[in-house]
């Protein structure tokens, strides 16, 4: 699994124009294997049926060459031959900007006729430095600089500096003016789809409700990486006790441990004892535990198995889960993964002789399946995760 230290949280959100049931503008988003994300915002030449296709080719186009290892030039020239330039109006058939971080907040920014991005560094508005080439016969600008913890990156179309125009505002919103809202607005400790949202909206109340132009806001967070160590179940050698302590132990991030053997071997290795927490009465979770150097202890195939009804009950935020007064084991664990950009779980095949009784339900002596399961709805969410048995 990745050391990296950074996560790039993206969020993107669109107005379609007025009228059009299709927005002319897309976004793509993609991490690479090597841990680099990619994102690209692409502005359709017109609106609606005809914009949205050309746009999200381009934006399929360059996400995927750029995933793949090509060079800029490589891609504006496939991009130029899959899309002419419009004869009537002298146009490119879509404007686009690439937006590519790696895992070591080397950022690279690739601009053609979209509106700047913009760069906020603890509230601030940042000059962007860039160098503007010619590939294919297209004014190219570029940059690359470093990002940190705490930075914000806003790529627009030209629908939110259009935002207004001729109603509101004479002139549009205009970049300065967007700059100057963001500023008053943001902050490091906003997540990326509160800014998305935030400017989205106040686009569509200068547009009074009815845009005039496709909008689209595409905000990149960086943030500290949160990783959580999750260990499920004794092993199946005695010997190996020692091993998943010191693994859980000396993994970055939060730890939890699940299962009442487990904790025990946890707590006895490092010298301590869970205390059960009591203040947690629930007929269908047991309660939680606590246990000095462990964020989280819970009870075993039960806790686990309403963690995946939990995860299972699409579509489920963080903020859709009981406040901290009402919580269980199951919703506390859930909150856990759902907050963690990675995940690793390290699952002991020992078999525990109780969840043999026939007259329990099967989804207790399933602990393996369950575990896989919750492992892929959260790869779904786009988490890396990782399992580990012994």
């Amino acid at each position: 699994m990745s050391k990296a230290r950074i996560f790039i949280e993206a969020d993107w959100a669109s107005l379609s124009k007025f009228g059009e049931e299709l927005c002319g503008d897309s976004v793509e988003v993609v991490r690479t294997d090597d841990h680099v994300l990619v994102a690209v915002l692409a502005d359709g030449l017109g609106s609606g049926v005809k914009a949205n296709i050309l746009s999200k080719m381009t934006a399929k186009i360059i996400a995927t060459m750029l995933e793949n290892g090509a060079e800029l030039e490589e891609v504006v020239d496939t991009v130029s031959k899959t899309l002419p330039v419009c004869q009537k109006r002298n146009l490119a058939y879509s404007t686009f900007t690439i937006i590519q971080i790696t895992q070591n907040g080397e950022a690279y920014i690739v601009e053609f006729d979209n509106p700047s991005v913009f760069f906020l560094r603890e509230s601030e508005i940042q000059q962007i430095q860039w160098k503007t080439t010619e590939i294919c016969g297209r004014q190219i600008k570029e940059s690359r600089f470093q990002v940190a913890p705490g930075d914000i990156l806003v790529a627009v179309s030209d629908g939110v500096i259009h935002a207004g125009i001729g109603g509101v505002l004479n002139l549009g919103w205009q970049w300065p003016e967007v700059a100057g809202y963001l500023q008053k607005l943001v902050n490091s400790e906003n997540q990326a789809k509160d800014v998305s949202n935030w400017l989205l909206k106040a686009c569509e109340q200068l547009y009074a409700g009815k845009p005039g132009d496709d909008t689209t806001v595409l905000t990149l967070k960086v943030r500290p990486l949160r990783r959580t160590t999750v260990a499920v179940g004794p092993p199946q050698k005695k010997e190996d006790d020692a091993t998943i302590v010191r693994l859980i132990m000396e993994e970055p991030g939060r730890k939890v441990v699940c299962g009442g053997t487990t904790g025990t071997i946890v707590a006895r290795a490092i010298g301590e004892e869970i205390e059960v927490d009591l203040d947690q009465i629930n007929p269908e979770v047991p309660p939680a535990g606590r246990l000095k150097g462990i964020d989280l202890v819970t009870e075993g195939i039960i806790t686990l198995s309403k963690t995946l009804e939990l995860l299972k009950a699409e579509p489920i935020q963080t903020a859709d889960l009981p406040s901290p007064q009402q919580e269980n084991a199951a919703t506390m664990l859930t909150r856990l993964l759902l907050d963690s950009d990675q995940v690793k779980f390290l699952v002991g095949r020992a078999i525990n002789p109780a969840h043999q009784n026939p007259e329990l339900p099967m989804s207790l002596a399933l602990k393996m399946q369950v575990v896989g399961e919750i492992a892929d709805l959260l790869r779904q969410r786009g988490k890396q995760v990782e399992i580990q048995y012994f």
